[in-house]
């Protein structure tokens, strides 16, 4: 497996930030009511991860050991600056429904880790690449454990997406159940419900690929026979 392929497969599963690192889960827990909210802060913490990655690489052997740290937690400041500015110019509502969170992207640990554990030790196309994967992977922990938690809690699906997408996306909800709402999914409780049964299933998906992976019990003992009638010959 290629370097690439592995970094792809570290972001999206292996060692994905929020099932395996747990980290970043504040905004991960708080947010996640809905779909729109999830994928707002996930398109922004992309955008963050991505270009601070790139960034701390392309300043890697400028910045010295002593200050590496504030430098790096200054450059993600600067991106998240960044996107703070873009949403409240073309989101401004979901700008607001997010409120602190999206400052507090600064506050990452998956971000802050992975700039000083990897971008600061490799080129940056690697770099770029494990900010994407990383992002990605923890995105789509975001947006599932929305739609989720707004499945349980509320019966619908995709609600509000005019606060992202526009006008375009005014008539995409879906109303599974009329009438209905369950605050045990809506408060941060049914987050950390929704959440730890993400990582358990994570957790039993890798156990019975571990157990497909090693042999048999019956391919074990024929090996064995194979190998004590060629020393009798």
């Amino acid at each position: 497996m290629s370097q690439w392929q592995a970094l792809t497969r570290d972001g999206l599963w292996s060692n994905n930030p929020a099932l395996v690192q747990l980290l970043g889960l504040c905004p991960l827990l708080a947010v996640s009511t809905t779909v729109v909210n999830s994928l707002g802060l996930a398109i922004a913490t992309l955008f963050v991860m991505v270009g601070a990655s790139t960034a701390v690489s392309l300043v890697r052997h400028q910045v010295p050991n002593a200050v590496r740290l504030p430098a790096f937690v200054m450059i993600i400041a600067a991106f998240v600056t960044c996107a703070e500015l873009l949403m409240a110019a073309y989101a401004y509502p979901l700008y607001q429904l997010l409120g602190i969170f999206i400052p507090l992207i600064v506050t990452n640990c998956a971000i802050l880790g992975r700039a000083d554990a990897f971008a600061s030790r490799q080129p940056v196309g690697l770099a770029a690449l494990d900010g994407l994967m990383m992002g990605v992977g923890f995105g789509s922990v975001l947006v599932l454990l929305g739609g989720l938690r707004e499945l349980l809690g509320q019966g619908t699906l995709f609600s509000d997406m005019a606060l992202l997408l526009g006008p375009i996306a005014a008539n995409w909800q879906l109303t599974l159940v009329d009438d209905y709402q369950f605050l045990f999914f809506v408060l941060p409780p049914g987050a950390f419900f929704v959440a730890g049964m993400l990582i358990a299933l994570k957790n039993v998906i890798d156990q019975r690929r571990a157990a497909r992976a090693l042999p048999s019990a019956a391919t074990l003992r024929t090996e064995r026979r194979v190998r004590v009638t060629g020393i009798i010959k």
